[in-house]
């Protein structure tokens, strides 16, 4: 049994060590998407990458820290959310950044998702990368409050405003394999900033 404190990094290297990281981890996303969690293995990683299997198995241990740390990697991308000066505009641009990370061919995005049904450690992972994404577009929240958009007594929930906004995206996309509806993030995005805007999501303080 592998020690899963093994496969897992605490600290980010730097040099070869840095550039073998994210050969292998630019493997990792293009066997997944590609051949989905049952066709990853390491020794095929280790073959994309060009690094000795023997270096994939003992930094990562098994498939399991090589989906950890690959979700890990994208939380460490510099990204910020959209700023278009409206909570329905920014709204908008997440969804068409969501909608494209879900239709392009292959998915990377939906790939991770299935994969994480497949490994707990993988789940946890990317529940940890979900907190920080709401934790971050919180602020379209925020500046939107700040713009006076929203109501002005008690607090509007942010994350439900932005589940509202991006849930029927998902549902398209994911749950139904749908084609993708050009129209859609605008019209979803829309209808969360109304409701916002009405109040739909405001808690009374003290309330």
């Amino acid at each position: 049994m592998t020690d899963p404190k093994a496969t897992t990094p605490d600290r980010r290297p730097g040099g070869r060590t840095a550039r073998i990281r994210a050969q292998v981890l630019a493997a990792v996303r293009a066997e997944l998407a590609e051949s989905g969690h049952e066709g990853l293995t390491m020794e095929g990683v280790a073959t994309r990458a060009g690094v000795h299997r023997a270096t994939v198995y003992r930094r990562w241990g098994d498939v399991g820290g090589l989906l950890v740390d690959v979700i890990d990697a994208a939380g460490e991308i510099d990204w910020h959310p959209p700023d278009t000066g409206s909570l329905r505009g920014d709204l908008t641009a997440l969804n068409e950044e969501i909608q494209e990370s879900l239709v392009v061919r292959p998915s990377f995005a939906v790939a991770l998702m299935a994969a994480s049904f497949h490994s707990e450690r993988a789940a946890r992972a990317q529940s940890r990368l979900w907190e920080d994404r709401y934790a971050q577009c919180e602020i379209v929240v925020t500046r939107a409050g700040d713009r006076g958009e929203l109501p002005a007594a008690g607090r509007t929930d942010a994350r439900a405003v932005l589940m509202s906004a991006t849930s029927p995206v998902y549902h398209h996309v994911v749950l139904l394999r749908a084609d993708p509806d050009p129209q859609l993030p605008e019209r979803a995005a829309t209808a969360a900033a109304l409701a916002a805007e009405a109040g739909a999501f405001s808690a009374r303080v003290g309330g």
